[in-house]
Formats: C-alpha cells, sequence, structure tokens
C-alpha cells in the first residue's frame, strides 16, 4: 500500500473514533492535516489494545513499545498506522517521550489505577491527551515552550470534559476517574458508588466542579492559539470551542451522566466550526504576556521540558528571527572552523612532505594559519 492508501484507511479510523477531533482536524492546513490524522490513527489503535486485546498490562505496554522502537528505527511493521506514523516521525522528528508518555496513560488505565485528588487526575490527562497536545503543536511546527505548555493544558481541559461526560460509561467497566477526594467532600464512597453506580445531586456537584476546573484550563490553554500559524488557529479553536460546548450543554440541560451521555449536534459543530474561523480570521486579541509566560501545569511541564532535552533542532522548524540569526551566525562560524581546520590539516600534510623530501626540521608554529 502507498502511504496515500495508509492515509486514507488512518481517516477511516477516525471517522468512527473521535467525531469532535474529526470536525476540528477537517480546519487544519493540507501541510498539517495527514499528519494529525496518522497520529491520532496509530492513537487510536494503542488504546485498543490496551482495553481490547485481552493481554497483560504489562504485556500490551511491552507490545506498544516494541512497535515504538520498530518506527522510530525506520522499520515499521505492516500496520497502516504504523507506516503511517513512521512516515510522519520521519519528516517532523517527532519526539519520542510524548508518544511514551501516552502509552504510560493507557497503562494506567489497564492496571487500574485511582486518583485521590485533582492534581493525580491531572497526571493522567497529561499522559492521555496532554501528550497529544504538545504533538500537534510539534505537527505545526511551533517549538515555544509557552506554546507547548499552553497546548498541553489544551488537552488535559479536553481530557477533564471527556472524564465528566463519560461518568456512566466508565462506572459500567468499573472504572472512576473523578477525585475521590472529591467524592467523599460530596459524601459519596467511591468504591460503595462503584459498586452500585448511580446519579444524585451530589454527583452532579462533582462532575460540575470537574467541568469548571476544565473551563478555567480551557482559559490559560487558548492565549497559547496566539502563538501557533495563522492558519492553524481556527482547528485549534474549533476543538476548544466544540469540546467546552459540551461542558455547557451538561449545565445548560442537566444532563445526568448516569443516564445520558452528552454529545454536541453535527449543526451545532458546523456552528462552532464557523465561529472559530471568524475568530481566526479576525486574529487574536491582545494576550496577556503576563499569563502567556506563566508556568505550566503542574502534570504537564515534564512534556515541556522534553524539548529542552534536544540538543540540535531541525532547521526547518519555525524560530524566532533573533533565534534563526543566531542559529545562522553559529552554523557559518561551525563551516568556517572546519574550513580552517582542513586547511591546516593540508598544510600539515605539505609541510611533512617537505621535511622528508629536504630532511629540514620544519619551525614550530610555521603551521599558523593567517587571518
Amino acid at each position: 500500500m502507498s502511504q496515500a492508501d495508509d492515509l486514507q484507511a488512518c481517516v477511516a479510523l477516525m471517522r468512527t473514533g473521535s467525531r469532535s477531533f474529526f470536525a476540528a482536524s477537517r480546519l487544519l492546513p493540507q501541510r498539517v492535516r495527514p499528519a494529525s490524522i496518522a497520529l491520532y490513527a496509530f492513537c487510536r489503535v494503542a488504546d485498543d489494545i490496551v482495553d481490547e486485546a485481552g493481554l497483560a498490562p504489562a504485556e500490551s505496554r511491552a507490545l506498544l513499545a516494541g512497535r515504538l522502537d520498530a518506527i522510530y528505527a525506520g522499520r515499521p511493521g505492516p500496520a497502516v498506522e504504523d507506516r503511517a506514523l513512521a512516515a510522519v516521525v520521519q519528516q517532523h522528528d517527532l519526539p519520542r517521550p510524548w508518544l511514551d508518555a501516552l502509552l504510560d496513560g493507557f497503562a494506567w488505565d489497564a492496571t487500574g489505577r485511582t486518583y485521590e485528588t485533582l492534581e493525580e487526575v491531572h497526571d493522567y490527562g497529561a499522559r492521555v491527551a496532554g501528550s497529544v497536545g504538545a504533538m500537534m503543536c510539534w505537527l505545526m511546527g511551533v517549538r515555544s515552550p509557552q506554546a507547548l505548555a499552553r497546548a498541553c493544558e489544551m488537552g488535559v481541559a479536553m481530557q477533564l470534559t471527556n472524564i465528566a461526560r463519560d461518568v456512566g460509561d466508565d462506572a459500567r467497566n468499573g472504572r472512576l476517574y473523578l477525585p475521590r477526594q472529591w467524592l467523599r467532600q460530596a459524601g459519596i464512597e467511591p468504591e460503595a458508588w462503584l459498586a452500585a453506580p448511580a446519579g444524585s445531586p451530589a454527583l452532579q456537584s462533582v462532575v460540575l466542579r470537574l467541568l469548571d476546573e476544565a473551563d478555567r484550563l480551557y482559559r490559560q490553554a487558548t492565549l497559547g492559539v496566539a502563538l501557533l500559524p495563522r492558519d492553524c488557529r481556527a482547528a485549534i479553536l474549533a476543538a476548544r470551542l466544540i469540546y467546552a460546548d459540551i461542558g455547557r450543554q451538561m449545565r445548560r440541560q442537566a444532563i445526568d451522566p448516569m443516564q445520558q451521555r452528552s454529545v454536541v449536534p453535527t449543526a451545532r459543530k458546523l456552528v462552532l466550526a464557523g465561529q472559530a474561523s471568524l475568530q481566526a480570521w479576525q486574529g487574536t486579541r491582545q494576550v496577556d504576556r503576563t499569563r502567556l509566560q506563566a508556568d505550566p501545569l503542574a502534570a504537564v511541564a515534564y512534556l515541556v521540558d522534553h524539548v529542552s532535552t534536544i540538543d540540535d533542532l531541525p532547521s526547518a522548524m519555525a524560530r524566532p528571527l533573533r533565534t534563526r540569526v543566531v542559529w545562522m551566525i553559529e552554523m557559518f562560524e561551525r563551516v568556517e572552523l572546519q574550513r580552517l581546520e582542513q586547511r591546516m590539516a593540508q598544510r600539515r600534510a605539505q609541510q611533512g612532505v617537505a621535511s622528508a623530501n629536504s630532511a629540514v626540521p620544519v619551525p614550530v608554529g610555521s603551521e599558523r594559519l593567517s587571518a
């Protein structure tokens, strides 16, 4: 199969997966859309392997790590999503630690990890969604730590929205992502509730509290949209508006997540996508630089720190003007140094030949080059 065939197979996976992501992705520019589709397809299949393959958590984690090893070695397996992701890795030099973080989050699901505090829920969201935000930002060509921090926070906000919406489905599968500390504060004993999950005003109060936290992160993360390329802003704004609308719908209609899963209708998604396109076309408002440069959410800080450990960023990456100028100067200095070293080596070789022929010692310092 060709890369085009692989991509079409990945599109089919995305259509049956996250409809909100699919709707937003259609606003991405052509230079980014194929890579984002390939990335999502691998993430989706990896999640399914952990949930449905019937393997022990350690086995599924090892299987997926092995597939990543092959992908990063340039020898992907036969699966279309592996071949598509390998092309993305080769083209964009996608840092592997973010994919490893994602697999860690999937492994947490498989092992039935529990989450006592909001901060622990943040940790989970950072792995299964913040990592995706970082990778999407990278695919857009953005390397700013501030932009990456805000992108990770956007991912965590979306995951909190998913958790609030899916309380019922998760509970029926024996999973609970709401902070257990919050449930106890509302008078709900987590283990007893999981044994017989049911809706109640107390549960609703915890869900609404989580949606409030998601909204806080949406506001913080949206500041980073101004740091994205102009042709990518509409898609990210659309994703933000569509996901946040899930929470607004739950509030507006007083939806009980135990009885009904909130869904944003297609017509509403189109309206929100139109709003996002208009906002992107009009340009972003004046950004509060202090808030934009705020420290990242603690849970995503390690994802942002991965950028500082990369010694040699590809030259094609988007860089601020000053950074590009410094990089060019350093490049010219390296080239000039290499040229000088080559000339010195040639001069030494010539002097060695002359010394052998004349049997006259070469004076110390005669190899020094003039300016």
